[in-house]
């Protein structure tokens, strides 16, 4: 019998991981049924417990349960425990394992689909919420050489250099104290671009040969990328490889094999 998952969320019918895990099943041949599950806004544990009784092995989160699925899980990796949130879970006998693949699937489309090398560089983070807070170990353990998170709210920001300055050389400013600053790699980490707006980012804020990179994706260039385009940025990518680099993440999280990703990508940009 094929054994059972699915991505939990609410909406969920947009959701393209079906499509991504299919893919890497079919590559892999491994047997499996990957479903889209919609929970009720206030009946997220009670979805997951049915879908375990129903012979589920394991389940990706998405928006807005990540922090639901944390407190669900009886046990949580330390990357998921640094994002306090949890986006992939796995069912062993009477327990629910909780991980956080977001970090790693964007530090491996950094580094090995766009060929960054992100060792000694300069990192902003642009936002200081829940995704800023589930890429940032991820990104520390490739060794760079400042990761600065700038945020509207300064002590948002500074709880977050709190939390990660064991794991690296970690700062926090305004927006204000941007200009005069350069940096290798830009991220936007904030929902600005689901609404079409500009982050207030200075003109000389790119390095020579830098990245900027949008954690959004499917929307076409965003205010941000428009930004990074026009003042220097010498790379710029949206989220794509982000999200099936995660879930190849959590397929090997669930399946203890790798899929391969360039076909999946290159699949989902022929049809955006």
């Amino acid at each position: 019998m094929p054994q059972l998952y699915a991505v939990i969320g609410n909406p969920v019918e947009h959701s393209k991981s079906p499509l991504i895990h299919a893919a890497f099943a079919r590559e892999t041949c491994q047997d499996i049924v990957y479903e889209r599950l919609l929970a009720p806004l206030d009946g997220f544990a009670e979805t997951v417990n049915a879908f375990r009784r129903s012979g589920g092995a394991g389940a990706n989160v998405t928006v807005p349960f990540k922090e639901q699925a944390f407190a669900l899980a009886d046990e949580i990796s330390e990357r998921a425990r640094l994002a306090g949130a949890v986006n992939t879970l796995k069912f062993t006998d009477a327990r629910i394992e909780g991980d956080n693949t977001d970090g790693a699937g964007l530090v491996t489309d950094i580094t090995r689909n766009l060929g960054f090398n992100i060792a000694r560089k300069r990192i902003l983070i642009i936002g200081a919420g829940g995704a800023a807070r589930g890429i940032a170990l991820p990104l520390l353990a490739e060794s760079p050489a400042l990761l600065v998170f700038a945020n509207r709210n300064l002590n948002k920001a500074q709880i977050l250099q709190h939390q990660f300055s064991p794991y690296g050389v970690v700062e926090t400013c305004d927006f204000a104290a941007l200009p005069g600053r350069q940096f290798d790699l830009v991220i936007n980490a904030t929902s600005a671009s689901l609404s079409g707006e500009q982050v207030p980012l200075p003109a000389d804020l790119y390095a020579l040969d830098s990245l900027a990179y949008d954690i959004m994706y499917g929307i076409g260039e965003t205010p941000f990328l428009a930004h990074a385009r026009s003042h220097g940025a010498g790379q710029y990518s949206d989220g794509l490889g982000m999200l099936v680099e995660q879930a190849a993440e959590a397929f090997y999280v669930w399946r203890k094999v790798r899929p391969t990703t360039a076909p999946v990508i290159a699949m989902l940009r022929q049809h955006s």
